[in-house]
């Protein structure tokens, strides 16, 4: 009989956040996997926590995957913890839970704080739609890609960021998305939690008085249905009207279908485009 991989959710924190079934599984199980072990040691400490610990993180996830894959195939149970929130969101427990599914190894999630989640509800922007997008690539033109993707993006967006790259990435966001309400977490259930609202104008030019410090979650607000239709329209009237009939009758529509596309392309009325049409025959 194989055993599980649990990935237990730790507090981001506040140790309070530490669910009752956390500390029971962690307890239980035979093995704890933690991505920083001196920082975890402190963690298990507080609940009085004997398990056996070993490391796991992104510069042995494969070796060492292969090591607690082959101990669970020979029955053991092992949890999954990370520096704090849920393993698997950002961090390489995505790749751990990977090859226990593609080894028949059944795993499952002992939920609790993750921090996008935490800072998007705090945030004061949407939250029935969101996007997240973790850390933006390292790579100077994957991360411009990544940041331009984002442009006509009508969900809130959720990342992450480190203080030393802050300030840049205010202003790639700003560049690419324009001026838009961000909410900027830090601390988060913490004594010093900070929810910071402002726009990516503002924010950046903070910033440039006041050092970042620490990790931050940043909370930015989806472009609006509104401006998005409005652009689109814009584009449009850019076009003859009579280019803008041929372009759909080419593609096999009828003269009233094409008038009535061109009509909902341009926000207008179906009579106010055959009026158009005549005055220029």
């Amino acid at each position: 009989m194989t055993g599980t991989l649990y990935l237990c959710a730790t507090p981001i924190g506040n140790l309070e956040d530490m669910t009752f079934r956390c500390v029971r599984i962690l307890k239980e199980v035979d093995l704890i996997a933690a991505e920083d072990t001196r920082g975890s040691i402190k963690l298990l400490n507080h609940f009085e926590i004997k398990t056996p610990m070993t490391s796991y993180h992104e510069y042995n996830k494969i070796e060492k995957g292969k090591k607690l894959v082959e101990r669970m195939l020979g029955g053991e149970n092992i949890a999954l913890i990370t520096d704090a929130g849920t393993p698997g969101i950002s961090d390489p427990g995505e790749e751990l839970a990977v090859m226990c599914h593609e080894a028949g190894i059944p795993v499952t999630s002992v939920p609790g704080a993750a921090a996008c989640v935490t800072a998007l509800t705090v945030s004061g922007l949407p939250t029935r739609r969101f996007v997240f997008e973790a850390f933006l690539p390292a790579d100077k033109k994957e991360r411009q890609q990544v940041i331009g993707g984002l442009r006509d993006e009508m969900r809130t967006i959720v990342m992450y960021e480190a203080p030393h790259r802050l300030i840049r990435t205010l202003a790639l966001l700003e560049e690419a998305l324009g001026d838009r309400r961000i909410s900027i977490c830090k601390e988060l259930t913490k004594k010093h939690e900070t929810v910071f609202r402002t726009t990516l104008r503002e924010a950046a030019a903070y910033y440039e008085e006041h050092e970042p410090r620490g990790e931050y979650v940043l909370v930015i607000e989806g472009r609006s249905r509104e401006e998005l239709i409005k652009e689109e329209r814009a584009q449009w009237e850019e076009i003859p009207l009579k280019d803008h009939m041929a372009l759909y009758m080419e593609k096999g529509l009828s003269k009233k279908d094409a008038m009535k596309q061109v009509a909902k392309d341009r926000g207008v009325g179906k009579r106010e485009v055959y009026q158009m049409l005549l005055l220029q025959e």
